[in-house]
Order: C-alpha cells, then structure tokens, then sequence
C-alpha cells in the first residue's frame, strides 16, 4: 500500500512539478510519504514546504515557479517579467510579485520577494498564465509589462524602461498601437508616447 502510495505522489511531482504537503490531501495522500521519499532520495526540498523529483533540471524559471507554488494569488510583473520575456538584460536577485492591493504581504524565505500592490483591475489586466512544468505562472504580458516599467520608473529606472521598449518593439512583441492602448488604460500615454513616437 505505501509503495502505490509513493509511486502516485512521485507521480503527481512529475505533472505538478513544485508540490507542497497541502496539495496531497485532495488526492488522498499522506504526507509522511513525502518524507519518506526525501529520505530514500526520490525527492528534494527546493525551498520551505516545497519538493520536486530529486535530479529534476534546475532552469532559470525554478524560482517563478517556487514563489508561484507558495503565493498562487500573486503576478510575476516588472523585472521578473522583462525577464521572463527575454525584453532586458537586468538579472533581479529577487522576484518582482504584484498581489492584490488588500492582500497581505507574503513572506517566504526564499526566493527573496520585491513586493508591489495593484488594483484589482491593474491585477487583472494584461496577464498572461504560462504552464512550467506543471506549474502555472501568471505573467505580466510583454507590453502590460513595458507600461508598467515606466508607471514604476523610479523603482526600476527610466533606462531600463527604454531599454524594454526598445527592445519590446525590436522583437515586435507589441506594436506602438497595442503598447499606446494599454498606456492610455494605465494613464501613461503622455509620458510614453515621445518614445514610442521616436523608436517606432
């Protein structure tokens, strides 16, 4: 019975990829079996109340995926974003979350959080939801993501910035008109539109 028990939760890591010990209760699981797969070296704790297959390839998305895991209410947004989407060169040490404005602020370990609060129509707006190896992580899309760039220009710098709107506009991941529109929704468009006006 264990050993059926150990193979089903090997097998719910694999199609989740990050599993917390609250997840096995809807699929009748104990979770002494998750220490028991750690202790035979199936599985590996990647982070407080987080495990995935011991050996699973380690990519740059692991992190999006650990902070989605524990904060399923929260949007990679700002750098994380740009990063996610290949639109700047800044590496973050941490991951840029937004979260509702009432929500409370979470306070994982690790991976260290830059937290930033959005209305519920700026929360919703824009998003895009990636599937990552089983996860799924909620994404500013690339021009939501430039916009929101310049919203916050003092906290990321208006040349990182410029530098995502070059870059978003060269790898024609918006056009001007889609990126003008969602600065006209984010009351933008006038600090926006001489750049886009001299890059496009």
């Amino acid at each position: 019975m264990a050993s059926s028990r150990n193979e089903q939760l090997i097998q719910l890591v694999r199609n989740l990829g990050v599993i917390r010990p609250r997840d096995l209760a809807t699929h009748g699981i104990a979770r002494e079996h998750i220490i028991r797969l750690c202790e035979k070296g199936d599985l590996q704790r990647v982070g407080r109340g987080l495990y995935t297959l011991a050996g699973a390839p380690m990519d740059e998305n692991q992190s999006l995926r650990e902070v989605c895991k524990r904060v399923p209410s929260g949007v990679v947004c700002l750098l994380s974003a740009l990063r996610f989407h290949g639109l700047t060169t800044q590496a973050p040490h941490e991951i840029w979350l937004g979260i509702p404005s009432k929500a409370k602020a979470p306070k994982p370990a690790y991976p260290p959080l830059r937290i930033f609060r959005f209305s519920d129509q700026a929360f919703r707006s824009g998003v895009d939801r990636h599937r990552l190896a089983g996860v799924e992580v909620p994404v500013t899309n690339p021009a939501r993501t430039v916009v929101d760039c310049f919203r916050f220009r003092n906290k990321v710098g208006l040349d990182v910035a410029l530098e995502a709107l070059r870059d978003c506009l060269g790898k024609k991941r918006a056009t001007p008109d889609g990126l003008d529109k969602i600065a006209a929704q984010f009351r933008m468009a006038n600090v926006m539109r001489p750049y886009l006006e001299a890059l496009a």
